[in-house]
């Protein structure tokens, strides 16, 4: 099944927090990705942080992006431990996914 991702936040440890349309949070590691061409060219935090959602998957400038599959399928489910009035969100990373090579 293809979700498409609704809304992203770079962090600033070069991981993506994703909201997929079916409500879930998952976490995506980008740093081994970022050796690779042409994601080598957002290896500035300052340029990985210009991530945002275009087409149900996550783009940068210069025509750089992801496929939505391998986001949902390389990365980790996070689960939400409090929210107090809907503005803050704090995530817990579950241990459950293993790294996967680009």
């Amino acid at each position: 099944m293809l979700l498409d991702v609704i809304h992203v936040e770079a962090c600033n440890d070069f991981s993506l927090r994703l909201q997929f349309e079916n409500g879930e949070w998952r976490r995506f590691d980008m740093t081994p990705w970022l050796s690779l061409k042409p994601w080598s060219r957002i290896q500035s935090l300052g340029e990985f942080r210009r991530a945002r959602v275009d087409y149900g998957t996550v783009v940068w400038p210069g025509e750089i992006d992801i496929a939505p599959e391998t986001l949902y399928d390389q990365s980790e489910p996070l689960i939400e431990l409090s929210q107090s009035d809907g503005s803050a969100r704090t995530y817990h990373n579950t241990g459950t996914h293993k790294v996967k090579n680009p």
